[in-house]
């Protein structure tokens, strides 16, 4: 019994080790409103995000059963084979989840540890029915199949519930207030908040009291016959409070809405999700301790699994004591929370995901189905329900560039409202669906009814709800196939096994560390390119060329890379350059962005000389493609064993790239410090070039017709110059707007 105690002690460091990678990534499930609206600073927001949690896991104790009877039948199964389920459980949970955590990308921690108990369940069960010689088809008798499809089918039907209701609710609720909400909301905003927080308080209170783990049963019995009164006086309580607020202060009322909805769905998430990380270990912890009062521990079934378990309080709230630490500290959970935020976004910017042929006949159908509905409807009454749904059509809230949200109070409650209150009613009735399905779709549905999927946008943020809905599917398969094959080599290689997951987990962890420090270096290098707290139209401008050089100095650093790697015939250089490509048109693409806002900013001030910011759009395009072609011709090139570049063409394109690096020089130093520019310099390095370019074409054409310089090489050589020489043109344009803008 000494080799299980040690495996149910490695069960829960593996929980807490599961606490903190699961709250990493649905941490977003209950941030993102808030942030996304900016209704508080970010401490006051974790605050009150780390008290819904404290108070959620005490709500959790009910849940717990999942994990021991919800997916296979334990009397079924012997304790040591239960240990070899939960083992592969907890490895294959932690590696999941990281994995998702690392690229940013919202994953049901549900449906990951559903699909886990299956598959250990599954391989195990195999095994019994293959040693006893038994057919597959008993397989069947050792899953709770009933109760496993009923989780499954709940989890994929809450996908469709919430997007619809996200949309209802949110078309509904806009219809009513409109984007300019401060008005109307003096009307009857305390009814409005009224039924709000009596939702809230009826799905988190009076449902969610059935699985607390200090709620007795007296207690609840007096809370469940007095349900119609406590959500009548909630409502008259509320209604009055906030509607005397909103009377006599100008303060927002929403502010407390959306801070207490925030506190509701992180109650809430805690109360259902806990399950996932601390329920596996907690079962193989209540099969250790029945099995060691038995006489023969290793063969007795686990029958005591299937009866009704309270979980001691002070476990719930340690648990919930580690997920408060993670969500503080917890670098990855700000990563995966800027998909959300991103694709429900009503603001303008640079989209995250790129659009797919499938998000493109989404967009397509969807239009040419809701323009058909629209012909049954009159004119007036669509000009009338257009307005009140036009965001342009309102009074704006002023806000510092650098706090602006990405979508208002009125969608961040409904969201809230919306999410929590469908998820506190799964919990009631024991049914684990997703968080993260239900708070993702709800608040993709609100961003649809709120127009957030424009013309402009429609397409990127389709596909980025497809990418996030596939890696769903992803989930359930990996977890179901991962965890088998675990079981699959605990059972038989027993501690040689486990030794081998816990370390083949830690070193993927580690990758997966790296890799993801490696992004936030790359997120960091775009916040050169922040324009949020640019308010005026000559930081603006400074700001554009400051970008500029900033993008001509990755220009320099990779080309001279890519000079090197071609020049020496080096693949696996030139190999890591191809991200590049990307790089730079990207940052082209986020200069381009802040133009059009510099441009707004200028057309404010009345400033001439707006139209030279356009120009700069057309000269950076260039630069960028004129990049991508010299990369990609020399990956090309020695990707295909061509033959090398001969030593003399080699000796002629550094004395050309010489001349480019200097020009290169001026213009990012001039950019930089946004001091005059040095003509004379300038005017000699072009002309300069442009004498050596035409006494290298020369030497080439004799290299031709001498047959020392073959085809393939004569083509490379004259691209590579052709292209390094336009982009010294094009960095000569962007030297002479520099000139016009500052010299006013």
């Amino acid at each position: 019994m000494e080799l299980y105690l040690a495996a149910v002690i490695l069960l829960i460091l593996l929980a807490i080790s599961d606490l903190i990678v699961g709250v990493s990534n649905d941490a977003v499930n209950f941030l993102n409103s808030s942030l996304g609206s900016r209704v508080a600073p970010r401490y006051v927001i974790m605050a009150v995000s780390s008290l819904g949690i404290l108070a959620g896991v005490t709500f959790s104790s009910g849940m717990m059963e999942v994990a021991r009877k919800g997916i296979f039948h334990p009397a079924l199964f012997q304790m040591d084979e239960i240990m070899v389920i939960f083992m592969a459980v907890m490895i294959t949970d932690i590696l999941l989840l990281d994995v998702f955590n690392t690229f940013g990308l919202p994953t049901s921690t549900t449906v990951s540890i559903v699909f886990e108990l299956l598959g250990g369940a599954v391989a195990v069960s195999m095994i019994k029915v293959g040693n006893s010689g038994g057919s597959v088809s008993e397989i069947g008798n050792y899953i709770n199949t009933g109760k496993a499809l009923i989780i499954i089918s709940g989890i994929l039907l809450s996908v469709a519930i919430a997007f619809f209701f996200g949309t209802l609710v949110q078309f509904i609720t806009r219809l009513i207030f409109t984007f300019d909400y401060q008005r109307r909301l003096k009307r009857y905003g305390g009814i409005w908040g009224g039924i709000s927080l009596s939702i809230i308080l009826y799905f988190m209170l009076i449902k969610g009291a059935k699985g607390a783990s200090f709620i007795s049963a007296d207690m609840l019995s007096w809370i469940e016959s007095h349900t119609a009164f406590i959500l009548l006086m909630a409502f008259i309580a509320s209604a009055i409070i906030l509607q005397t607020v909103l009377l006599f202060t100008s303060y927002n009322i929403l502010k407390p809405i959306v801070l207490i909805g925030t506190f509701a769905l992180a109650m809430s998430f805690a109360a259902n999700d806990l399950v996932n990380f601390i329920g596996v270990p907690l079962a193989g912890l209540s099969a250790y301790q029945i099995a060691s009062v038995s006489d023969s521990p290793l063969s007795m079934t686990m029958e005591a699994l299937q009866r009704p378990v309270q979980t001691n309080t002070l476990i719930l709230l340690g648990a919930g004591a580690i997920m408060t630490i993670t969500l503080w500290l917890s670098k990855k959970a700000r990563t995966v929370s800027k998909t959300e935020i991103s694709l429900g976004r009503q603001v303008d910017g640079i989209e995250r995901f790129e659009s797919s042929p499938l998000s493109r006949s989404i967009v397509r159908l969807t239009n040419s189905i809701f323009m058909g509905l629209m012909k049954a409807f009159p004119n007036k009454f669509k000009d009338a329900v257009s307005r009140r749904l036009d965001p342009d059509l309102c009074c704006t809230v002023e806000h510092k560039p650098s706090e602006t949200p990405s979508f208002d109070l009125l969608r961040a409650s409904v969201n809230l409202m919306v999410a929590s209150a469908l998820i506190s009613f799964a919990t009631s009735l024991k049914l684990p669906l997703s968080t993260t399905y239900v708070t993702f779709m709800v608040s993709m549905g609100s961003s649809l009814a709120d127009r957030a999927w424009g013309r402009e946008s429609a397409a990127y943020r389709v596909a980025g709800v497809l990418t996030v809905i596939g890696g769903w599917f992803i989930t359930a398969l990996m977890a179901f196939t991962v965890s088998l094959i675990f079981a699959y080599a605990i059972y038989y290689f027993s501690v040689i096994a486990t030794v081998a997951l816990l370390g083949g987990a830690l070193f993927i962890i580690l990758l997966n560390h790296r890799s993801h420090k490696k992004r936030i270096i790359e997120d960091k290098e775009l916040n050169v390119f922040n324009l949020d707290k640019v308010t005026d139209a000559q930081s603006a401008k400074k700001a554009i060329f400051i970008h500029c050089a900033h993008m001509l100095q990755e220009v320099r650093t990779t080309l001279n890379r890519c000079y090197e790697g071609l020049f020496s015939n080096d693949l696996a250089a030139l190999r890591d350059l191809k991200k590049s490509n990307s790089k730079i048109q990207n940052w082209a693409n986020i200069i381009t962005a802040n133009i059009y806002k510099t441009l707004r900013l200028l057309n404010r001030e009345h400033i001439s000389h707006s139209q030279n910011y356009a120009q700069i759009i057309n000269t950076l395009q260039e630069i960028a493609e004129s990049h991508r072609d010299i990369l990609m011709r020399s990956l090309n090139h020695v990707d295909n064993h061509h033959k090398g570049m001969l030593e003399v063409q080699i000796r002629e394109l550094k004395s050309v790239i010489r001349c480019f690096n200097d020009l290169l020089d001026h213009a990012i130093t001039a950019f930089l410090s946004g001091k005059e520019i040095d003509d004379p310099a300038i005017e000699a390095i072009l002309e300069k070039m442009d004498q050596l370019s035409e006494r290298y074409d020369r030497n080439q054409i004799s290299r031709i017709v001498n047959e020392s310089s073959k085809t393939r090489l004569s083509i490379l050589f004259y691209g590579i110059m052709g292209k390094t020489k336009k982009i010294a043109i094009h960095i000569g344009e962007l030297v002479e707007i520099f000139k016009k803008c500052f010299t006013l």
